[in-house]
């Protein structure tokens, strides 16, 4: 999967992973980015700075119709979309105590946002034989988020959901990767940091914690190879291996863990 002269559409686009994969597929001369956010007005000044075409545009991926719309829009601009990258994710920094809205809302924009992307997407992807999701899953989709149970769950889902559509339509010409990185420099992290969450520590004691623009160098790596795992920390293979392996050993490092950090 080469970028110059692709169609991407970026989902949480604004700030943190998404905007380090928008000014980097940017420098790869993209024909077009689409770039879409809650954030709107972040959305359409970050494309406002890069080269080339671009756009910004407000979207909540928790409404199918606003991905729906967002995808009708690009084609009916551009013609067709050759990646579609599912990005936009929350964290919540709670466990059993989370409300069902928490639940909700959670599962909303980290599971069933993929699901409508892909839903509006594939179609067209499909009719030409040709297209690709990448979907922004963390690396606590193959391993777990300690004092995060919606993010845990949620994460897992969505990379199960990742590997289905690569099953499912593999053989069709849709290409699939899930992104999965540990730590990483954004808000999201630091923040929890700052608020002394456990979750927060426990992911920046399991390895560097890498910048979102090296983050988005191990995404056009992944694309050239069109590798289904894209791991920008290696030592998430060691872990996940690990936790396949050895269940129960794995389990009783992470309590430790935990417990050493709490």
């Amino acid at each position: 999967m080469k970028l110059d002269g692709k169609v991407v559409v970026i989902t949480g686009a604004a700030g943190g992973i998404g905007a380090a994969l928008a000014r980097r597929f940017a420098a790869e001369k993209t024909a077009a980015l689409v770039l879409a956010d809650l954030d709107g007005a972040a959305a359409s000044e970050l494309a406002a700075s890069l080269p080339g075409e671009a756009i910004g545009v407000e979207a909540d991926v928790t409404h199918e119709e606003q991905v729906a719309e967002l995808v009708e829009e690009t084609l009916e601009r551009y013609d067709h979309i050759d990646l579609f990258c599912a990005n936009a994710g929350i964290t919540t920094g709670a466990g059993l105590e989370a409300s069902a809205d928490t639940w909700a809302r959670t599962w909303g924009v980290n599971v069933l946002s993929h699901v409508y992307s892909a839903r509006a997407v594939l179609p067209s992807m499909l009719e030409r034989g040709s297209g690709y999701l990448l979907h922004t899953c963390s690396a606590a989709g193959l391993l777990t988020a300690v004092g995060d149970a919606p993010y845990a769950v949620t994460k897992h889902a969505a990379v199960s959901f990742a590997e289905w559509l690569s099953i499912t339509y593999g053989n069709q010409g849709v290409k699939v990767s899930a992104l999965c990185p540990q730590g990483v420099d954004t808000p999201m992290l630091r923040d929890g940091l700052a608020e002394g969450h456990i979750g927060a520590k426990v992911t920046a004691a399991g390895g560097a914690v890498l910048s979102a623009e090296s983050v988005a160098e191990s995404v056009v790596a992944g694309l050239d190879t069109e590798k289904f795992l894209i791991l920008p920390h290696p030592e998430v293979a060691k872990y996940y291996l690990h936790r396949a392996t050895d269940t129960d050993r794995w389990l009783a490092g992470m309590r430790n863990l935990r417990d050493n950090l709490a």
